[in-house]
């Protein structure tokens, strides 16, 4: 891969990642504001914005709404429009980088279901990889030491709703048509929030809260269309590094807008569960890198039988006259 495009896709999921980061922060601004729902709902509404820039000149708008497997497509709706309704409440509730640990569960509960429902092989990495997840993730919870509550319910919600739209987009890997695929993430919320939102919604007050939730929505689609051009210029495996960056931009940002500091248990929960992270890229990473090599080995194989099945058609081709001629 040309090392131009391995950066750009890179520096695109470093922006990514850090507009997640910004827009969960708009959300925990609007605590006490607007509802929950009402927020994620425009979020949604938000993601509009980026469908001019993924859809295909041969693609309709209405194939947001006819995709071609139906039951994965309402699977990973509901799933996402649970995972954005419990993460602006976990955010709402819980510092930062309290909630963005449980919610980095989110591989941890991919790796669980895909021994449990793709019935996926995985190592015996992996499940050291799972095993140190759920250890970081005591470190900074800490039950029976602090009170857990609304908030820590809806992080880890929001990690398992995650988790299971990635397995219902790997299930629906036949699917071809990007509005289709996408289309499922921006339904969800739309609908879901939408109808609960309606129980209870308010006006925005204030001209900053109408900025919050702006910068909300519009950041978190921005995100969105940054990793989709990302994972366009780099694998997969290094489009995910950067996710750790987030982890970053949530401290700083609850240390200087929201004056939560960590504490010491905090912080060494935070680094077991990124070191259970970097282990489980660094699995994926050889896992795809012997794949990788395996099919380059299989084509070099090919090419080699394909030219000596040639040299032979081409021997007996010399050979035939001869053998056919008569005294």
């Amino acid at each position: 891969m040309d090392p131009k495009t391995l950066f750009s896709g890179m520096a695109l999921a470093f922006g990514a990642y850090a507009s997640f980061a910004i827009s969960d922060a708009f959300s925990k601004l609007l605590a006490g504001s607007l509802d929950p729902f009402e927020v994620a709902f425009s979020g949604g509404v938000f993601g509009c914005l980026i469908l001019p820039f993924i859809r295909k000149p041969h693609e309709s708008y209405l194939d947001v709404f006819r995709p071609q497997q139906k039951a994965m497509w309402v699977l990973r709706a509901v799933c996402v429009f649970v995972a954005t309704a419990a993460s602006v409440e976990a955010f709402m509730l819980l510092p930062m980088p309290e909630a963005l640990s449980l919610m980095f569960l989110m591989p941890l509960f991919v790796t669980i279901l895909s021994v449990v429902l793709l019935k996926e092989k995985v190592t015996a990495w992996a499940w050291l990889a799972v095993v140190l997840g759920f250890i970081g993730v005591l470190i900074v919870l800490r039950p029976g030491v602090r009170a857990l509550h609304l908030g820590h319910l809806c992080a880890l919600l929001a990690a398992f709703a995650n988790a299971g739209s990635v397995i219902a987009y790997r299930l629906a890997s036949k699917e071809t048509v990007r509005l289709s695929l996408f289309g499922s993430s921006l339904i969800g919320p739309l609908v879901g929030n939408g109808l609960l939102m309606g129980l209870h919604a308010t006006w925005p007050a204030t001209v900053l809260d109408w900025v919050y939730l702006f910068g909300y929505g519009f950041l978190a689609a921005l995100g969105q269309l940054m990793m989709m051009l990302a994972t366009a210029r780099a694998p997969a495996n290094r489009v995910a590094l950067p996710q750790y960056s987030q982890m970053v931009w949530g401290v700083a940002l609850s240390y200087v807008v929201f004056h939560q500091p960590l504490d010491g248990w905090t912080f060494v929960g935070i680094i077991v569960l990124t070191f259970s992270g970097m282990l489980n890229w660094v699995r994926q990473r050889i896992r795809y890198e012997r794949m990788a090599l395996k099919e380059r080995f299989e084509r070099q194989k090919a090419r080699r039988a394909a030219k000596q099945a040639a040299r032979l058609a081409s021997k007996r081709a010399r050979a035939a006259p001869a053998g056919d001629s008569t005294p």
